[in-house]
């Protein structure tokens, strides 16, 4: 076995492991931490296939700002555990049956489209290569339409992420901008006038 096979079982199975992690554990915080491990994983074997750019993205946009994110979130929610674990053992064997079937559905497209015979081996190029020029052009030519239906997917998510923390929820102080705009001045400002007296020193 060679070093770079050998890396690349070393990163899979770090990955698989931080990956059951990620749905086993039973703090949320411990879980967040495990996905960060998941996309670090994710980085070092993308570069092993030469893919820099994806590896650098990855590291960069998810662990240094999303899963940020996710912890402020998690840990500002103050998520009650005991009460999510109530409904696990009802839920269960349908979770089971869906973990089964998808992985049943990723082996058949693995076994399908993939293998020695179908995807050709891994070229080495040299140092002149440049791995973002070569995604640019194949991301904006043959994966156009597949990367436009991408950004209005996330465009999508965004405008459904806003109106979801815009609800009325209660004890939560809220705005309503349509009120705010209808306001006038005598509802908000009352002048009062008051006598004045002059006192000699």
């Amino acid at each position: 076995m060679t070093f770079e096979k050998f890396m690349f079982y070393l990163f899979a199975g770090i990955l698989i492991l931080a990956a059951l992690r990620v749905i086993t554990a039973r703090n949320p915080v411990h879980s967040a931490l495990s996905l960060v491990l998941v996309f670090f994983s994710s980085a070092a074997l993308w570069i092993l296939l030469e893919a820099e750019f994806l590896a650098i993205t990855l590291v960069l946009v998810y662990v240094g700002a999303v899963m940020v994110l996710f912890l402020f979130v998690v840990m500002m929610l103050n998520i009650n555990v005991d009460s999510m674990r109530e409904g696990f053992i009802k839920y269960l064997p349908i979770g089971v049956a869906v973990a089964v079937i998808s992985a049943i559905e990723m082996g058949l497209v693995i076994v399908a489209n993939f293998g020695p015979d179908k995807v050709p081996a891994l070229v080495r190029h040299g140092v002149e290569y440049k791995n973002t020029e070569s995604i640019g052009r194949v991301l904006y030519t043959d994966y156009l339409l597949s990367f436009e239906i991408a950004a209005v997917l996330l465009l999508v998510g965004i405008v459904a992420a806003i109106a979801l923390s815009m609800r009325k929820r209660p004890n939560t102080k809220f705005q309503n901008p349509s009120e705010q705009v209808l306001v006038k001045k005598a509802d908000r400002l009352r002048i009062v006038k008051m006598k004045t007296e002059d006192r000699q020193s």
